[in-house]
């Protein structure tokens, strides 16, 4: 199991500047977190921070906390179903390792964390001079035994996405040849935490075809990539890397070994799953990214994304096209917008980008029924099939700009908000972004586990699956079969003493 640790970006505000001393010295507090459990990640979401009040704690150079600190976190912590973190501050940069002291007060901490609470102690440390954050679980491993588990990464999500890596678990990337086009438009610092981010495409069609070739070149080292849906023949005019002999093959499949060729970072890996985001495999899959792209169509994927990025602090970065066409089928105009989705910012529901109503029938498998798409109005969404390479390149480009504008943060510039651009009149416009005031994403920020996903069994993802293993037993029969005709395989199985 890994383990990390994000918060949202004013959470991290508001504990950096009770850390951050003006007189050099170092502080403490305690906040609370929620579990997000990813198939091979289990990631810490501060949600709340704990600030002391009088006595709570005292400030010596070092700093020590009062029993009755403590105890008023505990009582928070049991109110809100949450865990205890415990933070403090040193006066250096950079990622923090621990000092005896270090080690002593959150080892006494772990016991009554863990049997208060149930969840682990997490450790965080403020490196101060540069607003780094190294954080660790403390998890119990026998009776009275706890053993530290560092995390990979710290991350901050917010208008900008900052990320701090423990560089003993996830080392900057040496830089190839292939890289330094890229790496002179930045830096190596911003390549670097750029490439150890492990990104998601959810969708592999047009646009997310694009997408992951994308994040191939400009260094990524992790990408995951989930489809449940097989390449068609209707496909190949707008699928990257897809020729015909990839026709009935998973679209993951064909962009994984794309991307195997195409990667330009030293340990380069893909992994393509086969299946739903709305389903268990795929959405555990989803919450061991640290930042996920949007390039689907159906309603359901939508809300469950839109979910992760507010609950599980993971951005999304999403997008989506409109082409409209006359009455004499000839083209009218088309429209394409990107966002990134998140705390601090629109979510899809707000954005319009998918509408409630319609996620149940998605869910009950309707919009895969073609008695069902034939009875919704012609203009429905569901039923839109206009589309180009050209205008999904231009999808796909606006979605990596916006992950670009929000990580590297150029003159230290986040992404704009929501752009629409129009192709008629050549403009961009710059969409609202913030939620409306009786938006209910912004109640589940940080929540994590503790609030219900809405995923669920995907007929159409375990359909397409059944088929890919009825092709495979098919295929393995048929070479039997012509084995066992052939003499010399006979002969071999005489020797042996098997029967044909």
């Amino acid at each position: 199991m890994n383990y990390s640790v994000a918060m949202p970006e004013g959470v991290g505000n508001r504990l950096r500047d009770h850390l951050s001393r003006a007189d050099g010295q170092e502080d403490v507090c305690f906040a609370l977190w929620n579990p997000s459990q990813g198939l091979s990640r289990l990631t810490a979401l501060i949600s709340d921070p704990i600030l002391p009040g009088a006595g709570d704690r005292r400030v010596h150079g070092n700093a020590s906390f009062a029993s009755q600190y403590v105890e008023r976190a505990i009582q928070l912590a049991l109110a809100a179903g949450s865990g205890i973190a415990f933070l403090h501050s040193h006066p250096a940069p950079g990622w923090q390792g621990m000092s005896e002291d270090d080690v002593r007060a959150e080892e006494l901490l772990a016991p009554t964390a863990m049997g208060a609470t149930g969840l682990p102690l997490i450790g965080l440390t403020l490196g101060a001079l540069d607003a780094t954050w190294s954080g660790r679980f403390w998890i119990k491993t026998g009776p009275r035994k706890y053993e530290r588990c560092w995390a990979q990464s710290v991350r901050e999500v917010g208008d900008r996405y900052i990320v701090h890596f423990a560089d003993q678990l996830l080392p900057p990337p040496r830089h190839r040849p292939s890289q330094v086009r890229t790496v002179a438009s930045w830096g190596e610092v911003t390549q670097a935490r750029l490439a150890r981010l492990r990104v998601g495409v959810v969708g592999l069609g047009s646009v997310g075809s694009i997408v992951a070739e994308a994040l191939a070149r400009t260094g990524i080292q992790r990408i995951t990539l989930i489809d449940y849906q097989l390449l068609e023949e209707l496909n190949l005019d707008r699928t990257l890397n897809a020729s015909p002999r990839d026709v009935g093959r998973p679209k993951v499949v064909v962009a994984e070994q794309a991307l195997r060729n195409h990667a330009t970072a030293q340990g380069f890996s893909a992994e393509a799953f086969v299946g739903s985001v709305c389903e268990e495999p795929g959405y555990k899959r989803a919450l061991d990214c640290d930042l996920l792209f949007s390039c689907v169509d159906r309603p359901w994927a939508r809300s469950v994304l839109n979910y992760i990025a507010y609950a599980h602090l993971i951005p999304i970065v999403d997008g989506g096209l409109h082409v409209s066409r006359t009455k004499q089928a000839n083209l009218r105009g088309a429209d394409w917008k990107a966002h990134v989705v998140g705390p601090s910012n629109r979510c899809m529901l707000c954005l319009e980008q998918y509408d409630p109503a319609f996620v149940e029938a998605d869910r009950c498998g309707d919009l895969d029924d073609p008695r069902y798409l034939d009875s919704l109005p012609t203009d429905h969404p569901a039923r839109a099939n206009e589309n180009v390479f050209a205008f999904s390149l231009a999808v796909a480009s606006l979605e990596v700009l916006q992950c670009l504008m929000m990580v590297v943060t150029p003159a230290g510039i986040g992404p704009p908000g929501p752009q629409n651009y129009h192709m008629l009149t050549g403009l961009t416009d710059i969409g609202l972004t913030a939620c409306r005031p009786d938006c209910v994403f912004s109640d589940l920020v940080a929540k994590g586990d503790t609030e219900p996903s809405g995923i669920g069994a995907h007929v159409a993802a375990e359909d397409v699956r059944r088929l890919l293993r009825n092709k495979e037993i098919q295929a393995s029969s048929g070479i039997m079969h012509f084995l066992r005709r052939s003499r010399s395989f006979g002969r071999l199985l005489r020797l042996l003493g098997i029967r044909g």
